[in-house]
């Protein structure tokens, strides 16, 4: 844990106690602050006492003496309706930050690489990690994936802190200051929070205040190449624009399966990312050129940079190889929460068997048009089912299994009647998992074992690999 030493003496208010508030909370007490801390749940609230936390009611009259509020990003400060605290204090004019701000402040000598996109980010962020990690480099991987930013190591300045950001924490962080800051993508996410689709795109494009060093910024999609345009009209940093599937001149980008750096206008090839089964389809090419970008901003030695890209692991949730049951890949990619994630994994994969459902986002499935062609047969789950068969339209069959459990049978008994080359059974839910999972992990996690019930001669299973825990 890294003690917040800057706030010593001032009274500041935490809300939200999960973990990383709870984990807020504590560095905030280890550095010398006065704390008051509130949760909404009694279970948060018991367990912060638990823990040696005062919890006082942040009511009207206790905003007066606060110095700052501490607010866990899941919690609303302006959109749809911010929480009565979070009004209070903006009526007070007390500061509103979050955890990465205060790791900011409390570390300030290290070096930072901040990952944001609406898809993307935890894959980037973890190839990053474990690149420098493979090169013995001292590094902290985590933020909104893995370990809470508080709960990191204390690094000396030759360390770097590799931060996923989601756009709730990137409000909350108004010293921002990365020395490299990746924007992957932007899509419609998130929009009841931010007040719409230029309330998102603001949130998202704040990685990018005040950037001391290299700014770079995936240009796949309409939205994140405007902004790369404008970064780059503006001059402040250096701009790297990186492709999965555009000869990008003076970018990073991959070209015949092949990742290319032709930063210096020499078109160098670095590695067949097509060899790469951790990193399947377009979507990880973009990443993988991202990460590539990034460390190679840091000076690191490029064969350091191939060698950790070739011997990454990969990432539980997203697009993970679960098993292989008599020839079929069973591939977890629950993290896939919205449409566009979906049609990213779909694109990968011929003779798909898909699960698909959950509580349905902003958007609809027009993204995933282009790849029904890959879908054999899809089983539908959870609130989205009977509104996702209707847009499917009869496109593709489709099978209204109802919960996770089921959808994994259906689709395991008819892979075994029909056996088609190359099958896959991909989770891949294209919606959020509230309607029947506190999280995306956990439904990945029933997946699996869904899968290792399942019957079969000849039965191959695969680890996972968690960031941070």
């Amino acid at each position: 844990m890294i003690p917040v030493k800057n706030m010593k003496g001032k009274r500041i208010a935490v809300l939200g106690l999960g973990r990383s508030g709870l984990c807020s909370a504590k560095a905030l007490m280890e550095g010398g602050a006065q704390i008051a801390a509130w949760d909404d749940n009694a279970d948060g609230r018991a367990v912060a006492q638990e823990n040696g936390v005062p919890v006082v009611a942040l009511e009207n009259g206790v905003w007066s003496d606060i110095d700052a509020l501490v607010l866990s990003p899941g919690i609303p400060h302006t959109h749809p309706k911010p929480h009565p605290a979070a009004l209070q204090a903006r009526k007070q004019g007390t500061e509103i930050i979050g955890d990465i701000e205060l790791l900011k402040r409390s570390v300030p000598d290290a070096t930072y690489i901040g990952i944001t996109g609406t898809n993307g980010k935890s894959t980037t962020t973890a190839l990053i990690g474990h690149i420098l990690s493979a090169a013995d480099q001292p590094v902290q991987v985590g933020g909104n994936l893995g370990r809470p930013a508080l709960d990191f190591d204390l690094l000396k300045p030759s360390g770097t802190y590799v931060l996923e950001l989601s756009s709730f924490q990137l409000e909350l962080t108004p010293s921002a200051g990365f020395d490299v800051a990746i924007l992957l993508n932007v899509s419609p996410d998130h929009l009841e929070r931010h007040g719409g689709m230029d309330g998102y795109i603001a949130a998202k494009r704040h990685i990018f205040d005040d950037c001391t060093g290299t700014a770079i910024v995936g240009v796949d999609d309409p939205i994140a190449k405007n902004i790369y345009e404008e970064l780059q009209k503006a001059g402040n940093s250096k701009v790297i624009a990186v492709s999965g599937t555009t000869s990008v001149p003076g970018g990073i980008f991959v070209e015949n399966g092949i990742l290319i750096d032709d930063i210096n206008g020499d078109h160098i090839a670095i590695t067949k990312l097509s060899d790469i089964e951790t990193l399947p389809g377009g979507h990880n090419a973009q990443n993988a050129a991202a990460a590539y970008a990034a460390i190679r901003a840091t000076g690191l030695d490029r064969s350091l940079i191939v060698t950790g890209i070739q011997t990454y692991p990969g990432l539980a949730h997203r697009q993970q190889l679960v098993a292989i049951i008599d020839g079929i890949r069973y591939v977890n990619d629950s993290k896939a929460t919205n449409p566009e994630a979906a049609a990213r994994a779909l694109s990968c994969y011929s003779d798909i068997y898909w699960i698909a459902g959950g509580r349905a986002k902003e958007g609809d499935l027009d993204s995933i048009e282009p790849y029904l062609s890959h879908i054999r047969h899809a089983f539908l789950i959870g609130e989205a089912a009977e509104p996702f068969a209707t847009s499917l339209g009869g496109a593709v069959d489709v099978r209204m299994s109802g919960t996770l459990e089921t959808a994994t049978r259906d689709a395991h008994a008819l892979i075994q009647t029909e056996m088609p080359n190359d099958a896959v059974l991909l989770l891949s839910p294209a919606c959020a998992s509230y309607d029947q999972y506190p999280n995306f992990e956990i439904r990945g996690h029933d997946f699996e074992r869904c899968v290792k019930a399942l019957p079969g001669k000849d039965r191959t299973f695969f680890a996972t690999a968690e960031v941070g825990q």
